[in-house]
């Protein structure tokens, strides 16, 4: 698919937009999207579907609000009502909390639960906008094979980790097992009713020259 694409950097640390051309784009985005994508658009008005592309590790709480208001004027200036407006409101929510169900027309989205919805009132700014737009780009991207790839790397980085998690099983294990011994060998040394192998020897040789003794 041949989306529209931006790139941001905030805070020091940089992110990609994602942006459909039309709604069959929107689609394509929709069903390819990451997990750490968040999704924003204008409330009750047609705009863009404008994806964000969080860092591993990010949610929707750590979005910087500049880079809130970047995705914000980024979606009403691509709405041909709220481009017209002194301002709007923009919803917004990660892309897991998106539901598409077989009613819904091309382009059409719900949610799963409202309550993930975060709406904002925004002004125009078009220094912010055009500020993006000078990063924009038109790419002929395969969403599916990104997708599939950073599941495939995300499959492989558990497997690592659970590799680690069994080694580290084993030498808990194996670290308490060689305690239960030297705690169990202690013992055994510390016991007074137990006689060793050489003390046994001594009293033999002792009792031998007794003997001899009377001979």
């Amino acid at each position: 698919a041949v989306v529209s694409t931006q790139s941001t950097g905030v805070d020091g640390r940089e992110y990609d937009l994602y942006m459909g051309r039309d709604k069959m784009e929107n689609e394509d985005l929709l069903k390819w999207g990451f997990p750490e994508d968040v999704w924003f658009h204008v409330d009750k008005l047609s705009s863009a579907h404008v994806y964000l592309r969080l860092n591993k590790g990010e949610t929707v709480d750590d979005i910087p609000k500049e880079l809130v208001q970047q995705c914000c004027q980024l979606v009403k200036a691509n709405s041909i009502q709220g481009c017209k407006l002194a301002n709007v409101d923009v919803v917004y929510t990660p892309y897991p909390n998106l539901k598409k169900t077989g009613d819904m027309v091309a382009g059409q989205v719900g949610f799963h639960k409202n309550k993930k919805v975060i709406k904002i009132n925004i002004e125009k700014n078009n220094e912010i906008w055009k500020k993006l737009e000078k990063t924009r780009e038109e790419r002929d991207i395969d969403l599916k094979e990104e997708r599939e790839r950073r599941d495939r790397q995300e499959r492989e980085e558990l497997k690592k980790q659970q590799k680690v998690e069994r080694d580290l099983e084993k030498l808990r294990i194996e670290e308490e097992r060689r305690e239960r011994d030297m705690r169990s060998y202690k013992l055994l040394n510390d016991d007074p009713e137990l006689v060793t192998s050489n003390q046994f020897a001594n009293e033999s040789d002792a009792e031998r020259e007794l003997v001899d003794d009377f001979m």
